[in-house]
């Protein structure tokens, strides 16, 4: 009898043991590079970037090199963003077209909008504590519009730099008066220093005036597991060693 108290308490453990390696061996966790990806944080709100408002951790050209605006969810199509020219908005369904722009991101809140064809200026960050060599995953959402008043079919996107790495680029085209829809894009890039600077550039392509739109900028090392998940990985391993030796015992 207690021989048989011992084997079942020894069979729970090796279930629990068996539970435990499945959990520790989880999806790995990356630490986020990137400041105020979702551009929530600004200094005066709708605006032009380096003109009447700035964005927090991010740096643009002083006008007239750069002529990119941050809107509020839902002010893009209608009381749109001061400038140094006037007001600028998007085309969408509150100002007369039928595009299906919605009022926020999938990331929701603020987002960008930079024109490519006109003062064209990169949205840059520096990020810090890289590992050089090692790869690390740039995520954002983007899309292509149109500044409103103006017609014709356009194209437009963002090329993006890390560090000296080669430039990727995603890009769109639409119709006059049109939006592409919110697509997310993640591009690997090679650090070659402890500090990158990471760069968005609006694609100058062709039409009256092509709009790039983005959000939701996020980075990450991709490369090598967290420290952390390292043990949890190595604690996994050896609680599967202890499920096998288990089992071998109950065979006896």
């Amino acid at each position: 009898m207690k021989h048989k108290g011992v084997k079942s308490f020894c069979k729970g453990a090796a279930i629990a043991l068996s539970a435990a390696a499945v959990l520790t061996v989880a999806p790995i966790a990356h630490a986020e590079l990137v400041t105020n990806g979702s551009f929530e944080a600004t200094s005066n709100g709708n605006g032009q970037l380096g003109f009447n408002t700035d964005v927090t951790g991010w740096s643009v050209p002083a006008p007239p090199g750069s002529y990119a605006f941050v809107y509020a969810a839902g002010t893009g199509d209608t009381v749109g963003a001061n400038g140094q020219y006037g007001n600028v908005s998007i085309w969408g369904p509150n100002n007369g077209s039928a595009n299906g722009l919605p009022a926020a991101s999938p990331d929701g809140g603020n987002y960008l909008a930079a024109d490519g064809s006109f003062q064209d200026g990169a949205i840059t960050q520096t990020l810090n504590g890289l590992t050089a060599g090692d790869t690390y995953a740039v995520t954002f959402y983007w899309a292509a519009a149109q500044q409103f008043g103006f017609t014709g079919g356009t194209t437009s996107g963002w090329s993006v730099d890390l560090g000296s790495a080669p430039a990727q680029s995603v890009s769109a085209s639409i119709g006059s008066e049109g939006f592409s829809g919110w697509a997310q894009a993640t591009l690997d890039f090679t650090a070659d220093n402890t500090s990158d600077v990471l760069s968005f550039l609006a694609l100058p392509t062709g039409g009256e005036p092509p709009f790039s739109l983005l959000d939701g900028v996020s980075a990450a090392d991709v490369s090598t597991p967290e420290p952390g998940t390292w043990a949890l990985m190595f604690a996994g391993v050896f609680g599967a060693l202890g499920v096998s030796r288990a089992r071998q015992w109950f065979k006896r």
